[in-house]
């Protein structure tokens, strides 16, 4: 099988890789055997070769013996010679690189709002000058590889999920992380694995709700929100208190925090030396200038990064009132996530090895009160049919009300990316929640119009 990775020359491409390393020693049929990475950036592309390189040479040194050769790796900037007779397409695009990650934190902090890049004004930017790509790209699929299905994990994933849903239909699914981390956390702390339980979980791509957890019919969910120091264990409590997770009823999604602690999340982005994506910016720089200077140490170098990253993920909603903050749990900083979930997904399709995981799909009738085709975060059982979500609770009025809400402005953005409309942008950022004002919403626009001219050039 081909898998091509979109935005190949990118940081995490080693997390995908190196779950299909250990797939090829333990699957039997139907593995991956090509990855053709894809990438605008020849440079990174070279420095991600010599990684994926590195890694499977140490990968098979810790297997002496095995007679299963790893994938083999090509990599191009051509978009066509990378798609053309693939079975599966990964999306990790960045459009704009890092550089437009800063503006989409820069452009919403000078203007007193949350500055981050998916959720809240900076995800409607980012949105705007992703959507005509992601577009792109599925009609290119769809004339290449018409039967390849897409994983998609180019942010804002429900979004252009939704998007390239429009070209290619239900074979684009949007894959993330957190739903299944988060669930996984809360299972822990009760004692049980994932394997045991029925997740109730609804939403949109990072605006979900975990709001049961059932063995055998019986939810555990309530014994572990009523269980305050049960609950404070794991970070959901760390991240919004056991008194709120305890009103609410629920686990929210980590990125929920924006929302319920705008404030607090502003004030803590401003008052560090850096944004998130400043801080990549030079981290990801000197990588890639090291790795491409030094023929030694391309893995170890990555490795070391990596670990770094991982731990600083999310720090502004660590920082306690008195300027405290608490570490990630080893295993959150260790564990990765979305690549097994991207694996998982794989399996399940091309080896009809069935599998529950939390996926962003076509709502049909799973999320009552949103669309039938609307983008939608929920459980699923996934065989070689692809995924189908499974029974789920209603949403409770305030989670529904926030989801409408945020889907609207979702499939504006879509909208206005498709038309080239700036009144259909001032729109969609007007109405997030996120954005306290018309005229802001348009010195936001004015703002990326300003800094990135070449994607808003309309």
């Amino acid at each position: 099988m081909k898998l091509v990775i979109l935005g190949g020359g990118g940081f995490r491409v080693p997390l995908v890789h190196g779950a299909l390393l250990r797939d090829a020693a333990e699957a039997s049929t139907a593995r991956v055997t090509e990855v053709a990475l894809h990438d605008t950036d020849a440079t990174r592309l070279a420095v991600m070769q010599r990684v994926l390189a590195a890694q499977a040479a140490a990968h098979s040194a810790a297997r002496p013996g095995a007679v299963v050769s790893p994938p083999a790796v090509t990599a191009t900037t051509d978009l066509d010679t990378a798609l053309d007779g693939a079975d599966f397409v990964f999306s990790a695009m960045r459009v704009g690189g890092l550089e437009g990650r800063t503006a989409d934190e820069r452009i919403a902090l000078d203007l007193g709002l949350l500055g981050q890049e998916t959720t809240g004004p900076g995800g409607v930017g980012y949105g705007l000058r992703t959507v005509p790509v992601a577009l792109d790209v599925a009609e290119r699929i769809r004339r290449l590889a018409p039967e390849a299905w897409v994983i998609n994990f180019t942010n804002p994933a429900g979004m252009i999920t939704q998007a390239m849903q429009t070209v290619l239909g239900e074979r684009v699914v949007g894959i993330c992380d957190s739903p299944l981390g988060l669930a996984k956390r809360a299972a822990g702390v009760l004692g049980h694995g994932l394997d045991d339980l029925e997740i109730d979980y609804a939403g949109l791509n990072h605006l979900g709700w975990l709001t049961g957890l059932r063995l055998d019919g019986r939810d555990l969910l309530p014994e572990l929100i009523a269980d305050g120091a049960a609950l404070g264990a794991i970070e959901e409590g760390h991240l919004f208190g056991t008194e709120w997770l305890q009103a609410l009823g629920s686990l929210p999604n980590e990125y929920l925090y924006y929302y319920y602690f705008t404030r607090d999340a502003i004030a803590q982005i401003t008052s560090a030396p850096q944004t998130r994506g400043e801080y990549l910016v030079a981290q990801q720089a000197d990588f890639y200038s090291a790795v491409a200077a030094s023929r030694d140490d391309a893995w170890q170098r990555w490795d070391a990064v990596r670990r770094e990253r991982n731990a600083t993920y999310m720090q502004e909603t660590r920082e306690s009132d008195d300027g405290e903050s608490h570490e990630r749990a080893e295993a959150d900083v260790e564990g990765g996530g979305y690549e097994g979930v991207a694996l998982a997904l794989m399996a399940a399709i091309a080896r009809d090895e069935p599998a529950r995981l939390i996926l962003n799909v076509r709502n049909g009738t799973a999320v009552p009160g949103l669309s039938a085709d609307a983008v939608v975060e929920v459980p699923c059982r996934v065989d070689a049919s692809g995924p189908v979500p499974l029974p789920i609770s209603a949403l409770a009025g305030h989670a529904l009300g926030l989801a409408q809400q945020v889907k609207a402005v979702d499939e504006l953005v879509i909208r206005a990316a498709v038309e080239r409309s700036r009144s259909l942008a001032v729109e969609a950022f007007a109405l997030h929640p996120l954005v306290d004002s018309v005229t802001v919403a348009r010195q936001l626009l004015d703002g990326y119009r300003h800094r990135l001219p070449e994607h808003y050039a309309w």
